[in-house]
């Protein structure tokens, strides 16, 4: 029998959500604290690297010319007029017919066109044997050769990462304008609901709804308050909401969006004229909420409360989402090809998303993206969450498909994976 109800398509319900998401403003963090998040600004090196020409390694700087047909059986022997460390160099110059010895990184001075390793020499203190001569710049470091003075060594919208850092703190910088994680409050109803290691009785079930949500929130980046158990009663979800909005840049719900009699987010929020309930061509996760709330408008996201719709909608629409309010792009999660191990059968008209064992075989270099399969994982049912535990991957079933064979190529959703 044909569903009644009229539904919103997938991308329709991402674009209200994402349309009504604005990105954060954008703060100045110490660089450590910038790991993962977004560059806001193009930045400029205001030093060059190397900043000044300096040894690559342990040795003697030497002029070129004194060293005209130095061998093994014939060394040609320099005095050596000191030694430059790096952070301490007290020779400024160097005068035909001697040498210095030298330390890596320390700056070359001015007349040595090249550094002779310690392996082609005696190593000698006062005077040094030299059986080899270098070739021109030999083992010098040129200033600029990394990164010119006024280059742009890392631009707008670059996430951040350890390499970055080290950049970044290399040219001098301390400090960096990035935008800020967001927070997100993660909200669950239901009066069965009980936090983990308390007591359940027969009608009652341990909460694992918000864990998850707010683990997956904080794997996104965001800074997750995951909030007590919120009881089956519109007045108690209202206060709730009131006193997490002042720490809040999203609100993430799960349960209370269907059409039961005790469905306390729809109840509540509808008196709010920006929400929006309705449902989404999609399985699992058909009922779906979204809008503003407060002063401010804090943006609201309404899952379904069974854990599997939860954790599909969490993954579909509240981390693009959070991945927005972070100015990091793209926002969703990209699809990625697969062959099919097994066949699997979807309804008309839903995008469906089935759990599934992605595996990308090693060793096989540019073909590893068609070599590719993913295994079923488990029923349909949306209260599997073992079934999700032991996936890593959704697989996604167009709304026209309603049976793929075992062998086709499908698209997936790596859920592990970094992007």
């Amino acid at each position: 029998m044909a569903d009644p109800t009229p539904l919103t398509g997938v991308p329709e319900f991402f674009e209200r959500v994402i349309e009504g998401v604005r990105t954060l403003p954008a703060m100045s963090q110490p660089l450590l604290e910038c790991i993962g998040l977004a560059c806001a600004e193009d930045v400029t090196a205001d030093v060059a690297l190397p900043s000044f020409d300096n040894a690559a390694m342990d040795g003697y700087a030497v002029v070129l010319a004194d060293l005209e047909g130095a061998t093994e059986d014939t060394p040609v022997q320099l005095p050596v007029i000191g030694e430059i460390g790096a952070g301490q160099a007290r020779i400024m110059a160097l005068s035909p017919g001697t040498t210095a010895k030298i330390m890596t990184g320390a700056p070359v001075p001015a007349g040595s066109d090249a550094v002779v390793p310690y392996e082609w020499t005696d190593r000698g203190v006062a005077q040094v044997r030299i059986g080899r001569a270098p070739t021109p710049l030999q083992h010098i470091r040129h200033a600029g050769e990394d990164v010119r003075a006024g280059e742009i060594v890392v631009s707008a919208g670059t996430v951040i990462g350890p390499r970055h850092i080290g950049l970044l703190a290399a040219i001098g910088r301390s400090h960096l304008l990035v935008r800020p994680r967001p927070r997100v409050v993660v909200i669950s109803t239901g009066s069965e609901l009980r936090d983990p290691g308390s007591a359940i009785g027969h009608d009652s079930i341990y909460d694992g709804n918000s864990w998850m949500l707010a683990a997956a929130a904080r794997a996104a980046g965001a800074k997750a308050f995951r909030v007590g158990i919120v009881q089956d009663e519109p007045h108690a979800f209202l206060e709730a909401l009131s006193d997490q909005l002042v720490r809040a840049d999203l609100i993430v719900t799960s349960g209370g969006v269907s059409a039961g009699d005790f469905d306390v987010v729809k109840e509540a929020l509808s008196a709010y004229g920006s929400m929006w309930f309705g449902s989404v061509a999609m399985q699992p996760g058909k009922p779906q909420g979204f809008g503003l709330v407060g002063e401010d408008g804090t943006p609201i996201i309404t899952l379904p409360g069974n854990p599997v719709s939860a954790y599909v909608s969490f993954e579909v629409f509240a981390l693009p989402a959070i991945r927005k309010l972070m100015g990091v792009a793209p926002y969703a999660r990209p699809l990625r090809r697969a062959l099919l191990t097994h066949p699997v059968t979807s309804i008309r008209g839903r995008r469906q998303f089935l759990r599934g064992e992605y595996v990308v075989p090693t060793g096989v270099g540019g073909n590893a993206a068609r070599s590719a399969h993913v295994t079923p994982v488990g029923g349909p049912g949306s209260h599997l969450l073992g079934d999700l535990a032991a996936s890593n991957a959704l697989i996604v079933v167009p709304e026209s498909v309603t049976r793929i064979e075992a062998g086709q190529p499908v698209h997936v959703l790596a859920l592990d994976e970094q992007f």
